[in-house]
């Protein structure tokens, strides 16, 4: 299936690249990719439910083809939703969606989750390897006051954080990882084979970084209290090297309608059980449908 494709102007000026998958008369799902992914790392996934819903991607900004903002505090949690709000209202004006999310997509679609203008606008929420930072902030206070060897085991999953706040070292890191190596090593965290290749990898791995670095710091520092506005489904994979479950279980505490699915997979379920999760996606979906 081909894709439409289109550009949208966000609130500060830059360009986002958008596509949008089958019949616009079906009910919309939008999905936003993560770090250090563009939106063609949904296709697996778009292939069992463009004749379900019409799809809405975009590649975020600093990914894929949209453009790079200049400055680090341009890639704020609060823009990022002001970004999602862009692409909606300019694809989807006045109509009401589902949404989905990956990894760092996840995080930033919290911010809308949690926002309380998309209030019957977001029809339910699949969050994947993403947690609230808010959310994930308090839990960590939590675990320090109560459980300090849960805290060390949280963290020992988290250690490239540490890493994308060096200036120089990260970005420079991805200047030797093409396309092959990258998915080399997306294989083998899969345990499958020729997974898809990102080709775009050393700019969105290098540009990326900025979503860590602009947002980490502040909110594990201030968190919030941010309720969900929708229904939450948590698609938790298992075998997750990077994201742990623990920050999942806490959920009830901000999710007046909450559930949880466990896959077998590691972090890219999206690329290596695309029918599986995209079952997921729909099935919670239909629960929720206008």
């Amino acid at each position: 299936m081909e894709a439409r494709t289109q550009w949208v102007n966000t609130s500060d000026h830059q360009r986002l690249y958008v596509k949008t998958w089958g019949n616009s008369n079906l009910p919309a799902l939008v999905l936003v990719h993560g770090y250090p992914d563009n939106q063609e790392v949904w296709e697996p996934i778009i292939e069992h439910l463009a004749n379900h819903y019409f799809i809405v991607t975009y590649d975020v900004r600093g990914a894929g083809q949209s453009s790079i903002p200049k400055r680090i505090k341009e890639y704020r949690l609060e823009q990022l939703s002001l970004d999602l709000e862009s692409v909606v209202n300019a694809v989807l004006p006045e109509r009401a969606f589902h949404l989905a999310a990956h990894d760092w997509g996840s995080i930033q679609s919290w911010e809308s989750v949690t926002e309380p203008k998309f209030r019957g606008r977001i029809l339910s929420y699949s969050t994947i390897s993403g947690p609230c930072l808010d959310h994930a902030a308090f839990v960590l206070k939590d675990k320090l006051k109560n459980e300090p060897k849960t805290l060390l085991k949280l963290l020992s999953k988290s250690w490239y954080i540490g890493v994308f706040q060096l200036p120089l070292l990260a970005p420079t890191a991805w200047r030797i990882l093409n396309a092959e190596r990258w998915g080399t090593i997306v294989n083998e965290l899969e345990r499958a084979k020729q997974l898809p290749l990102n080709h775009n990898i050393q700019k969105d791995g290098r540009y990326g970084i900025a979503l860590y670095r602009a947002n980490f710091l502040p909110r594990l520092r201030q968190p919030r209290e941010r309720l969900a506005v929708c229904p939450v489904q948590a698609i938790v994979l298992k075998n997750d090297k990077f994201v742990s479950p623990e920050y999942i279980n806490e959920l009830p505490r901000w999710v007046e309608n909450f559930s949880k699915i466990e896959v077998d997979a590691n972090h890219w379920a999206i690329l290596s059980q695309p029918e599986k999760i995209a079952q997921y996606i729909k099935g919670f979906a239909q629960q929720n449908e206008q």
